[in-house]
């Protein structure tokens, strides 16, 4: 957790640990870039809950909303369902500050306010998608407070459409690229304000509050001092040249008033000549509630942000409530409909001084269009220093010397200049709710996980919310954006999901801990807990393989081949480490699993590690055998290398994975945790030489082996795997299928004649298995039925149909092909011993089949060579081939014999994979 603030990680692992940044305590204090050396120190905090989050919330809430846009909802929508609009925006956004207080006070909150809670509970990819959402969200909310600003500005300042000379201070020509101009200007004077630094506006913020205050007074002073009256207002019309007028009233409190303002009158909008609706006028509306991140933004600069965020919110958030139903109830009762609808401004008209709300109305708008440009260039200096979009925003991590990042405030006054080309407020104001919206579901979303995730560690001291609560919000957040505008919400989530997938490919690794990792363990762990091995059943069985490593240099083709092997099972990579822990400082094997780890990653394999430290092999083994892995998932499957002299050859110098940093080529810039390709190929040792002493002795092979067939797990031995991927290369070059042979009888046993045995059929389940793998779909399976064909008896005949019968019945497509072995069969010194040893010379069950427990057959090395030479003849193109592995002797004293008896039937054969199994595995019903 030392570099729980710190930038994404993107050098080695040793240097992290190293890393005198990462021993600072959690305190938060130093910035999110504390990590970055290249980072200047962030500006002192000095803001309180007051100043910090009260203020700029308060007033990004008002905004233009309150003072121009108050009659619009009221005269369209109605007093009831204003009163809705009013109570489902406010509902929806204490669901969203029910969750930012929840994280807030779960840690440390640092500069980038909304995208830094994201971004550490969520991860970086939705962290970074969702943070530029909410960053864009900023910038169009900014253009909208400019461009109401500039409204009202016009409104008192702008030429009469009906007229084409000025009158009095009414001297300001109005037109599409005048609007342009004047917010261009207006725009200007915030961006000089912002450049000079946030701690400067937020002093003056709380002035612009008193005079914000000051001037809502008034509107309820107002009613109580003036009497009815009657305006009269004029519009240019639809055409260029055409005017339209409209007499209206203010007739102070009036039930008669109240009443006829209590229905919808959804009608024209004279800025936009567009025929008003719910969803419209709601998208209008909830610009005013947009605010509540203003304080969060504020993060980087708050003294305390886990105590001023949440408490500051709540206080801004019940205040402009108040305040905006105040208005409702006030402006329905006093004001007629058309007088709402036809003059944003109309405040001033039914003020005891004008002046008052001219002032109000410039002061918010001006405050809120600072805050958001504020906000939105702490949002984006916070996604620079995470580095989550690489060059382009690279400039935005400088900062001036009292930590003002002045470029992400260049950046984002660009952008806003271009959303003031949009021209008028309510055409823009469906897109910045929707962005907006996206980005309460993301905190709700993030508080929810973080909830169901379950984590001990996350604790909040605000303790005021559920799992309820925040899924209420997402969904609420979710259907308005719909409700507003379907267009708008489904680009935004597409381009969400874009952004997602472009982070999640492109960013390096995170430490700031992955909230989809807490969530898969606590399902991961409920599911196994559902996993009941009194269930299992043989028609869902499945190979469930734990590999044993020695050195992952001469072993990759084999883990390879395993992962095609296990179909959707678990797979295990075992390795055991010699040594004795009680002469050890420390355990030798944790640090060793970001190595194997970045080994399964590099080859793609699907696989777990499991690492031991023992005395011997064979014990460790025994170790892993019985403590891999969890419930229902453990291995049923043993799977080692083959045991002979041959030199293994290193598949780190063959493979360009392995060696393109060697070679020169860019480094790969992926999840690497701190384990780059170099340091990869430090930590496993070279291959073993001829001269070079060996860990393992045949005694001890063997008796892994038989250790695992008296645990009941089945065993397969891997030979030649090295030249597996010459086998398919050279297949697909010359153009010949590739096939899969199967040798189900036990070849050096041959008085034993059964195919139907529960080791043979383990052969065929799992060769069927990898018929299945997508790489070997198109490879033709041949089983070979030796037979006696000299012998006159027809017996063979007999077994060949039971045997396409019972491939018929397991549905396995396979060709049989018949071998005759007379020959062979007459090198075999101990068949008649055998055949008198069992009663009616009948066949050997399994419990002896391959048995050396009794007395070992006589196996001539003329046996052997024929043997060898029957399946190089028949099968020396094959693919692999997966022969019949007896069991191991019961004494140690004939492991070395045995082991030799295998390395002569498999001499010169190819990749071949020697399986004994225990376990039965087909199923011939439904």
């Amino acid at each position: 957790m030392s570099n729980e603030h710190s930038p994404l990680l993107t050098y080695g692992l040793f240097s992290v640990v190293g890393d005198p940044s990462g021993s600072a305590s959690g305190s938060g204090q130093q910035g999110v870039g504390t990590a970055n050396p290249g980072t200047p120190p962030a500006s002192p905090r000095s803001l309180n809950t007051f100043f910090g989050v009260i203020v700029p919330t308060v007033l990004s809430m008002f905004s233009i909303v309150l003072f121009l846009r108050t009659g619009f909802v009221v005269g369209h929508a109605g007093l009831l369902q204003a009163l809705i609009m009013l109570g489902v925006a406010y509902v929806i956004i204490s669901l969203t500050i029910l969750s930012v207080c929840a994280i807030s006070t779960n840690g440390a909150v640092q500069g980038g306010g909304a995208y830094f809670m994201i971004s550490r509970s969520l991860g970086p990819e939705f962290g970074g998608s969702i943070g530029l959402m909410f960053y864009l969200a900023n910038v169009c909310a900014c253009g909208v407070y400019v461009l109401g600003l500039v409204e009202a500005i016009l409104d008192i300042f702008g030429r009469d459409p009906a007229s084409t000379v000025s009158e009095g201070v009414r001297v300001l020509p109005q037109g599409y690229w005048y609007g342009v101009l004047y917010s261009s200007i207006v725009l200007l004077v915030c961006l000089l304000v912002c450049l000079v630094g946030a701690q400067i506006y937020s002093r003056a913020s709380f002035l612009i509050l008193l005079v914000v205050t000051l001037s809502l007074l008034s509107i309820f002073i107002s009613p109580l001092a003036l009497g009815p009256q009657d305006f009269i207002i004029s519009h240019q019309g639809s055409t260029e040249n055409s005017t339209c007028v409209y007499n209206t009233s203010y007739t102070g409190f009036s039930r008669t008033t109240l009443k006829n303002n209590l229905g919808p009158g959804y009608s024209l909008d004279y800025s936009t000549n567009t025929v008003m609706t719910f969803a419209t006028v709601f998208a209008v509306m909830f610009n005013g509630c947009t605010g509540i991140m203003a304080g969060a933004n504020m993060s980087g600069e708050l003294k305390n942000p886990s105590v001023s965020i949440p408490k500051g919110t709540i206080i801004a958030v019940l205040y402009t409530f108040f305040v905006y139903l105040l208005l409702f109830l006030l402006v329905s009762s006093t004001c007629d409909r058309v007088l709402l609808i036809q003059d944003y401004g109309f405040f001033r008209r039914i003020n005891v001084w004008p002046p008052f709300v001219t002032i109000g109305v410039y002061c918010t708008s001006l405050s809120a269009a600072m805050s958001s440009l504020i906000g939105a260039s702490r949002i984006l200096h916070a996604l620079a220093l995470d580095q989550l979009f690489g060059l382009p925003l690279a400039p935005a991590t400088i900062t001036s010397s009292s930590g003002n990042p002045w470029v992400s405030v260049l950046y984002t006054w660009a952008l806003v200049q271009c959303v003031v080309f949009a021209g008028q407020l309510n055409s823009i104001t469906s897109l910045v709710t929707v962005f907006y919206l996206l980005a309460y579901a993301a905190v709700d979303l993030a508080c929810l996980a973080l909830e169901w995730a379950s984590a001990p560690n996350f604790r909040p001291t605000f303790q005021f919310f559920s799992w309820h609560s925040c899924l209420l919000g997402i969904m609420g957040c979710v259907v308005m954006m719909f409700v507003i505008n379907p267009v708008y919400s489904s680009a935004s989530i597409a381009l969400l999901l874009l952004l997602l997938l472009f982070i999640h490919y492109r960013a390096p690794t995170s430490s700031w801990g992955y909230i989809s990792q807490a969530l898969i363990f606590h399902q991961v762990r409920k599911y196994l807990l559902m996993l009941d091995v009194r269930k299992e059943h043989v028609k869902f069985w499945r190979p469930q393989v734990l590999l044993m490593v020695s050195n992952p240099r001469s072993s990759c083709q084999l883990i390879t081949f395993v992962n095609q092997l296990k179909k959707g099972g678990l797979f295990v990579l075992g390795h055991v480490q010699l040594g004795d822990l009680d002469t050890l400082p420390s355990d030798p094997i944790q640090p060793q699993y970001n190595f194997w780890l970045s080994l399964v990653d590099k080859l793609g394999v699907k696989a777990f590690v499991d690492l031991t430290l023992s005395t011997s092999v064979r014990q460790g083994t025994q170790h892993l055998l019985r403590i891999t892995g969890l419930g229902g998932m453990k291995p049923n499957t043993l799977v080692l290398g083959f045991y002979d002299n041959c030199v293994p050859e290193d598949y780190f110098l063959q493979d360009p994975a392995f060696c393109e940093e060697v070679c020169g080529s860019s480094g790969s810039g992926g999840d690497n945790f701190g384990v780059d390709l170099p340091s990869l190929q430090a930590h496993f040792p070279p291959v073993r030489h001829m001269e070079s002493p060996r860990f393992l002795s045949p005694d001890e092979y063997v008796g892994i082996i038989s250790d695992a067939i008296k645990m009941g797990k089945n065993v397969c031995l891997g030979r030649y795997f090295f030249q597996l991927e010459g086998e398919m290369s050279s297949a697909s070059q010359t153009g010949e299928e590739r096939t899969i042979d199967v040798w189900p009888l036990n070849l050096l046993r041959p008085e034993n004649s059964g195919y139907v045995d529960v080791c043979s059929l383990f052969l065929l389940q799992m060769a069927c298995v990898l018929n299945m793998a997508s790489r070997w779909r198109n490879a033709r399976l041949r089983i070979f039925l030796c037979v006696e064909a000299e012998s006159g008896d027809q017996g063979w005949v007999a077994k060949e149909e039971t045997l396409r019968d019972l491939l018929g019945k397991l549905r396995i497509r396979a060709s049989i092909k018949i071998v005759a072995w007379d020959s062979v069969v007459r090198l075999y010194t101990g068949g008649k011993e055998r055949r008198a040893a069992t009663p009616g010379g009948g066949d050997v069950g399994e419990g002896e089949m391959g048995g050396w427990a009794r007395s070992p057959p006589g196996v001539s090395e003329d046996f052997l060579a024929a043997v060898n030479s029957l399946v190089v003849e028949h099968s020396a193109l094959a693919a692999v081939r997966f022969l019949y592995l007896p069991r191991p002797p019961a004494g140690s004293s004939q492991s070395q014999r045995y082991l030799a008896q295998l390395e002569a039937i498999t001499h010169g054969l190819g990749p071949t994979l020697l399986i004994h199994g225990l376990t039965p595995v087909t199923c011939t019903e439904l």
